[in-house]
């Protein structure tokens, strides 16, 4: 699996390597000195990845909105902020499916997630979905994952201006729109603003047929992320994006493997 990673507030490993090579720097001693305290950090990260995720960090007291959660890769993000300690408010738009996970975790002892109903490609659920956030969370948000998503298989001659309204309103109106929600929550965070995190695909910058539509919004949703990094900046709302690979999830069972394999596209 490869990720991309766009907006602002990345490794700081990775901002000080840029900056070394950046022409303001006046001494050969002060580039030694930034990679030298790069190296440290990146010892550091690679120390921390060994150890168990309470011994990493802690979200205790932190809150979350994640979209999507009942499987996937939602489902993962889920349990890993619940797991950190952060209270969690996940959604989907099958209740079965929202259920089901909410039992598992509860069996797991992830009690502090609750979950709703949502379709978040349709406008009136999300500002019910909010609703029920900062009623269920105490008018406090810390972190906005926007992951739900869909993915519509077909030729690009083949899609329905219905399929076209469905996958633009699922997987970037809805992003935007409760980033809209959010930012009132996010900015009042404690000490500054919360964070954002867009769940978006490598198929926003490689070339896959059959996916005009998906990629479309994914493309949309990276810049999406400069704009509001940009903007909220002076909030102190970090907002980033993250472009996985093809990972195996519901979503891509029934694409051919052939259809995802970069080969074939060289």
């Amino acid at each position: 699996m490869s990720a991309v990673v766009f907006g602002v507030s990345l490794s700081p490993s990775l901002s000080l390597v840029q900056r070394v090579f950046s022409i303001n720097h006046p001494s050969l001693a002060a580039k030694q000195q930034l990679l030298h305290t790069a190296n440290k950090e990146e010892k550091s990260i690679a120390t921390a990845a060994g150890k168990s995720r309470q011994e990493r960090w802690s979200l205790a007291g932190a809150t979350a909105l994640v979209t999507g959660g009942s499987k996937g890769i939602g489902h993962a993000i889920v349990e890993e902020l619940a797991g950190l300690g952060a209270r969690v408010h996940t959604c989907s738009r099958n209740a079965a499916e929202m259920e089901e996970s909410h039992r598992r975790w509860a069996e797991k002892g992830l009690t502090a997630i609750t979950v709703s109903v949502c379709d978040v490609g349709v406008r009136g659920d999300r500002e019910r979905l909010m609703a029920v956030v900062k009623d269920t969370l105490d008018d406090k948000l810390d972190i906005l994952v926007n992951n739900a998503g869909m993915l519509i298989f077909k030729p690009a001659t083949e899609y329905t201006a219905e399929e076209y309204a469905q996958v633009m309103a699922t997987n970037l109106e809805s992003c935007f729109h409760l980033c809209q929600l959010a930012h009132p929550l996010l900015a009042a965070g404690d000490g500054g603003g919360g964070s954002v995190v867009h769940i978006s695909s490598i198929a926003s910058v490689i070339g896959y047929p059959w996916e005009a539509l998906y990629s479309t919004t994914k493309g949309g949703l990276n810049q999406l992320t400069r704009s509001l990094a940009a903007e909220w900046a002076h909030d102190r709302i970090r907002v980033n994006c993250v472009a996985p690979g093809v990972i195996k999830t519901d979503m891509v069972k029934d694409v051919p493997v052939t259809n995802l394999e970069l080969k074939n596209y060289d």
